[in-house]
């Protein structure tokens, strides 16, 4: 008798936001090289959404996470869903002292009510009747920085922090439900968030992005920051049957980071 692949997607379908690139980019691949039947990417960036070339139904919504409207319309059509990534962030810096209230708020409006906005939509699209499996699965992006205090990044690991304990009360209120729901912790990622940062654009400007990255890497024990195709297929072990059993549980994925 044939044994069941536990990573194999077939028929079902995905909601993936930040999937223009990076991690998202990475998770929409994994979920279509394992036979995901239909995906619903969100992301900001339209022309980059456009460049995914992927198999199976791909709907793409280019719109801000973090605008309720936005979600009240795309749930009149979304459908049932079988998984959901809540991925898309945005990075943020500063001293708690130095800090605006403006620059707070822009991070914690994507990073923290964009999160609840896509996880609670997804929940409730999962729970729709007519999925293609009974229950379903949520993976939502934290941070370590949101487990280890990093200086100056506050308003980002506050909101990743918040992020992890969202996923596991949502774990706790829908296992019900039959639908599991975890995060993952990324340490550093090479992706296009950094780009951001005046001190890495320098960096970057006097040494090149391979060796600033390198440099900023050799802070972990591994010696290397991971790649999105990696954090992917993390991410695709959770959501898959793999991982049946786990639920409630923060992955640190972070090369030895925050030992």
């Amino acid at each position: 008798m044939a044994i069941p692949n536990p990573l194999d997607f077939s028929g079902r379908s995905a909601l993936v936001t930040g999937a223009a690139s990076g991690i998202g980019a990475g998770v929409a691949r994994w979920l279509s090289a394992h036979g995901a039947a239909r995906l619903v990417l969100v992301d900001r960036d339209k022309a980059a959404l456009d460049t995914l070339r992927l198999e199976g139904k791909v709907e793409r919504h280019a719109f801000d996470v973090a605008d309720p409207a936005n979600w009240e319309k795309l749930e009149e059509s979304i459908g049932p869903l079988d998984h959901v990534v809540v991925n898309a962030g945005i990075s943020g810096s500063g001293q708690f002292a130095d800090l605006s209230f403006a620059e707070w708020r822009r991070v914690m409006d994507v990073n923290l009510d964009g999160a609840f906005l896509t996880m609670a939509a997804g929940l409730r699209a999962i729970r729709k009747d007519g999925g293609g499996i009974k229950g379903g699965s949520v993976v939502l992006t934290s941070s370590v920085t949101g487990i280890k205090p990093v200086p100056g990044i506050g308003p980002y690991g506050v909101a990743k922090a918040a992020v992890a304990h969202m996923a596991r009360i949502a774990a706790a209120e829908n296992a019900q439900h039959s639908i599991r729901v975890n995060a993952i912790a990324p340490g550093g990622v090479d992706t296009a968030i950094w780009d951001g940062g005046e001190d890495f654009r320098k960096a970057v400007a006097e040494h090149g992005r391979d060796a600033t990255m390198k440099a900023m890497a050799a802070t972990t024990p591994r010696g290397q920051f991971s790649t999105p195709d990696e954090l992917a297929g993390e991410i695709g072990f959770l959501l898959s049957d793999a991982a049946a059993n786990i639920t409630g549980t923060v992955l640190v994925s972070d090369g030895g980071y925050s030992l």
